[in-house]
């Protein structure tokens, strides 16, 4: 299998399956030097993992990163960090009933169709289970841009939609509940949402929205190494994610160019902010906003129709532990991908000039 490596010089590959022994991941290319707050890694873990509200599935996993090379003294060396968290919660009969079958709008049709063989036990190699992964290293990453404040937050879920820009919110607030939206009032009508769409059965999707502020200017490639197009990449390659827009996005179409132009201050910044903080493919030194939409979980604890290996039409349904919206626990993973970007470009730039 390719395709298990993310980033140029800043580079991440990750390992490992939901129901393995662990999973894991090699950061190579971190500069040396950088003094790692490990409390810090392992805070971002413990907003990603499962378990830690009634919202969330309630697969109890500790999510305890430990750390194999890279390190010396509290320091990166600049060498490969390798990096595992073992699995200890799976209870992989909760998904012998699809040994044979496929479920609906997953991986499992495509996995099998295209290696021959699956692992069926929570989706394997495909499952969300990976993106720990991720954040372990987006918190390095982050540690290592700490100029740059990168901050995700829930906006919508379903149709509760948050309409006040986030110039408007007090970010701070964010962890304040467990939807993980910072204005209290629409946190408390998505999260009672969640909880009857999950009595029912059911799932729902979401979006969040993510900024990132201080970014220098000059981080990205004009053509196909565009900052905005390796931030949707980044988001696209997390599970559950159909749709990327930055800046003004799809509502950007109905203005006109007079009034969607950025225009310039005289030193150098913009009055408005359409652009999201990118032009040309390249950090301008203004905010950089884009939002990030979740589809609803596939797995659904009401019966559905199916097929089986040989064609055959059956019935099933879903059975164990599930997120009824997978926005809450998303979060820190939109932030990770974003620093992993970040992070890649900032060590780019350094080749870009004298």
């Amino acid at each position: 299998m390719s395709g298990n490596i993310f980033g140029n010089l800043f580079k991440l590959t990750t390992f490992g399956e939901s129901h393995g022994v662990a999973i894991g991941g090699v950061l190579d290319g971190c500069p040396s030097g950088i003094a790692l707050d490990f409390e810090a890694i392992q805070k971002e873990l413990d907003r990603r993992k499962p378990g830690q509200s009634a919202i969330v599935t309630q697969r109890k996993e500790p999510d305890t990163v430990e750390f194999y090379s890279g390190i010396f003294e509290g320091k990166t060396t600049g060498t490969p960090i390798g990096f595992a968290i073992h699995n200890t919660n799976q209870k992989s009969k909760d998904y012998s009933h699809i040994k044979d079958s496929y479920r609906p709008s997953h991986a499992d049709y495509v996995y099998d169709k295209k290696y021959g063989f699956r692992d069926y036990r929570g989706g394997g190699r495909s499952s969300a289970r990976e993106t720990a992964s991720r954040v372990v290293a987006g918190a390095i990453a982050k540690q290592f841009l700490k100029d740059i404040k990168i901050n995700a937050f829930v906006s919508q879920v379903g149709d509760l939609k948050l309409e006040k820009n986030y110039t408007e919110l007090d970010l701070s607030m964010t962890e304040s509940n467990p939807v993980r939206c910072p204005d209290p009032e629409m946190a408390s009508k998505m999260e009672a949402y969640i909880k009857d769409v999950k009595k029912e059965g059911d799932t729902i999707g979401g979006i969040i929205t993510c900024v990132a502020q201080n970014v220098p200017i000059g981080l990205g490639e004009p053509v196909f190494d565009k900052l905005h197009a390796e931030l949707g990449k980044a988001m696209l390659s997390i599970n559950a994610v159909k749709g990327f827009e930055y800046g003004s996005g799809f509502e950007g179409v109905k203005m006109k160019g007079s009034a969607h132009n950025d225009q310039f201050n005289p030193d150098g910044s913009t009055r408005t902010n359409y652009s999201g903080g990118i032009q040309g493919g390249i950090s301008n030194g203004m905010d950089i906003y884009f939002n990030t939409a979740f589809k609803p979980v596939a797995t659904i604890i009401k019966p559905y129709e199916t097929i089986d290996k040989e064609g055959n039409k059956v019935q099933t349904q879903g059975k164990g532990r599930h997120d009824p919206c997978v926005v809450p626990r998303a979060v820190p993973i939109v932030e990770a991908m974003t620093a992993l970007v970040l992070a890649d470009f900032m060590l780019l730039e350094r080749t870009s000039k004298l």
